[in-house]
């Protein structure tokens, strides 16, 4: 085993990394960028180096630098995490040069498999099921057509370098394809410096799914089973799980012959994962093969009792795997939600800014992978995943329930996260049926939004906690009021009957609470139904609630604003008004006049860098036209103007940083 590692990333991944590093012994080094120099990851190496500006390219690929940081500290080997130079064959083969191991495969390997188009042909000659289509670099636009009418429509074109799904457009009639094929090869210029276009039949309502192997230098290799990925955005991957509610044991078998063929005929060594395509419950094909640790990794981790880091560290030392076919055994189920800094009602458009509080679930059989705490700087420069929850059962149902109470539990305050909208979909029906595809989010939400409304029980949970955190204040408020007098004992608990009116939103609730102040058993009527609850000791105002309703146990976040309190449940977020009936009437009587004000304003819709005008003072516009281009966390997106109008003055200038809400431009009167 290596006494020191290097490790070449950021954020969870660095932590998580760090974490087997220690329990093994072995010294973890740490790199960090101008921005990253107060981030956990790097107070928890044993050793960090700095090595750049906050720009990834100045600091995280730059692959000199990175390399002498593992010379100048006395490592032996460097492990490249995911992303940034984690599949880059050029910066594995300088790590060998150096004299140094990488943790991953042969650079051979990392190669041929990041090319799409060669990856297919190594996967055809090992025999494994692709996707049909023209596995060669498109020439022009003539030979674009005739492939689309041999292929057939809806087709995908996908770039042959890169990935997240960066210059793939799906192309559903022929008239579409000329465009659509000029734009991929300008964005996929742009991103990877490379054009090459191919060609395969667009699969519609896939499910996504992956199986892991490891392989070591001495020609074993094994599959740890699969797992579902197919809730996405962007072909960003939002919730995995292990195993997959739709692979059979006999499908299981298959995909991870397939998947250990492929590894043996690339000679690849270490952790990988292939991914597949499957279309319907049969018939599936081969996507790519990932040449690095998953980010879903800990969904396998928690069913098999396996750390894989340690077997990467192993193998990568040149010891044969202790694992093998017969004695890999899966244990129950697992689901792991991902949290980002971004905005479901807003596109998922990236958020920044500085956690200003921060709380993990900390439940029975749940894993939270983090490489933030209060007081961490989520930046422009880098990918938006914050951290992972991976929850475990011993049946899908159960991992689903611990995995949703876990995040109702999940505190981050000072940026809008999507810890809601993950929340939202572990509670959506089509979950819990199990009923996945690649358009899952697509099919049921809209701008973040559930397509069902929330069940009227679940809305009740909430109108009790809200109602129970609002007495209870209240009650601690007079308290503090009464005269303090040393010979006056404390007088017995009385039942206390309240009743209240909530309003959230367009609904409204009656309630009535029964029990004693400061007993902890009460009985709660929202409208027709009636609770039994059990409430904690309660302090003067309450982030997270623990409500025992009926003998179940559920976690609250609230929030006050003003008078009113937000109450974020099962994925469903809601402002409560609470009133006495005297106050509820009162308002019935209070008309308030709305007055309409037209928008003549483009506004930033995140932080980031302004890469493109394309509109200049004078032009006339419509709504939904694109205004501005602007790159925030990797991601270039387009501006649409929010209205018709003509165009005034331009505020902004390309290269120009740029705040949420900052105003790019205004429109004429």
């Amino acid at each position: 085993m290596f006494d020191k590692i290097l490790i070449a990333n950021r954020g969870e991944i660095a932590v998580r990394i760090i974490r087997t590093c220690q329990r093994l012994g072995v010294g973890a080094v740490a790199v960090y960028s101008e921005a990253d120099h107060r981030s956990p990851f790097v107070r928890q190496a044993d050793e960090a180096v700095f090595i750049g500006g906050a720009r990834a390219t100045e600091s995280y690929l730059d692959k000199a630098a990175v390399v002498e940081a593992a010379l100048s500290t006395g490592c032996a080997a460097v492990h490249p995490g995911y992303g940034f130079l984690s599949e880059n064959a050029e910066f594995a083969q300088r790590v060998r040069d150096a004299g140094l191991v990488f943790i991953g495969p042969p650079p051979s390997a990392i190669a041929t498999l990041g090319d799409k188009m060669a990856s297919k042909v190594v996967a055809i000659r090992a025999g494994v099921p692709v996707v049909p289509g023209h596995h060669e670099p498109l020439r022009d636009v003539a030979e674009a057509l005739e492939v689309g009418d041999r292929v057939g429509y809806p087709l995908l074109l996908k770039p042959a370098a890169g990935g997240g799904g960066r210059g793939m457009r799906i192309v559903t009639s022929r008239d579409e394809l000329p465009a659509a094929l000029a734009a991929c090869r300008e964005e996929t210029r742009k991103a990877f410096g490379d054009e090459r276009i191919f060609v395969e039949r667009y699969v519609t309502r896939p499910r996504h799914i992956e199986i892991q192997i490891l392989a070591d230098h001495f020609g074993n290799v094994v599959h740890l089973g699969e797992r579902e990925c197919s809730i996405q955005r962007r072909y960003q991957k939002v919730i995995e799980e292990t195993p997959s509610p739709a692979v059979s044991e006999e499908l299981r078998a298959e995909m991870g012959r397939v998947a250990c063929a492929l590894a043996r005929e690339v000679g690849y060594t270490n952790a990988g994962t292939v991914e597949f395509i499957l279309e319907g419950n049969r018939d599936f094909y081969f996507l790519e093969m990932n040449t690095r640790l998953q980010v879903e990794h800990p969904v396998t981790e928690l069913v098999t009792g396996l750390d894989l880091v340690e077997h990467q560290l192993r193998i990568a030392s040149g010891e044969p795997l202790s694992v093998g076919p017969g004695n890999v055994a899966a244990n129950g189920w697992a689901i792991e939600a991902r949290i980002c800094a971004e905005d479901p009602g807003r596109g998922f458009l990236p958020t920044t800014g500085m956690v200003t509080r921060y709380a993990e679930p900390r439940e029975p059989n749940v894993r939270v992978d983090s490489g933030i705490d209060t007081g961490s700087v989520i930046t422009i420069f880098y990918d938006s995943l914050l951290a992972k929850v991976a929850a475990w059962g011993a049946t899908r149902d159960e991992a689903q329930r611990v995995l949703a109470r876990a995040l109702n539990g999940y505190h981050i305050e000072g940026l809008v996260t999507n810890v809601d909208f993950a929340s939202a979909i572990l509670n959506h029906p089509a979950f819990l049926r199990g009923d996945l595809s690649t358009d899952f989010i697509e099919q049921h939400f809209k701008n973040g939004v559930p397509d069902e409304p929330p069940p009227p029980q679940t809305l009740h949970f909430m109108v009790l906690a809200t109602v129970l955190v609002y007495f209870n204040r209240r009650s601690l408020i007079r308290e503090s009021l009464l005269p303090m007098s040393p010979h006056v004992g404390k007088a017995p608990a009385t039942q206390t009957i309240r009743s209240y009116v909530v309003r959230a939103a367009d609904d409204v609730f009656r309630v009535e609470l029964r029990g004693a102040p400061d007993a902890r058993q009460w009985s709660i009527r929202v409208d027709d139904a009636t609770y039994d609850v059990v409430a904690p000791e309660f302090e003067f105002y309450r982030r997270r609630l623990n409500l025992k309703i009926d003998g179940a146990s559920h976690m609250f976040r609230l929030q006050y604003e003003g008078s009113h309190l937000r109450a974020y449940f099962a994925g469903i977020i809601r402002i409560f008004e609470i009133y006495t009936p005297r106050e509820w009437e009162l308002t019935q009587h209070m008309l308030r006049g709305t007055r309409v004000v037209k928008e003549n304003t483009l506004k930033c819709p995140m932080p980031g860098l302004i890469t493109a005008i394309v509109v200049e003072p004078g032009a006339q516009v419509q709504r939904g036209q694109e205004l501005v281009r602007m790159e925030s966390m990797k991601m270039e997106s387009g501006i649409p103007s929010p209205c018709d109008g003509r165009v005034d003055k331009i505020l902004v200038a390309v290269g120009s940083a740029v705040e949420t809400d900052e105003v790019l431009l205004t429109f004429a009167p």
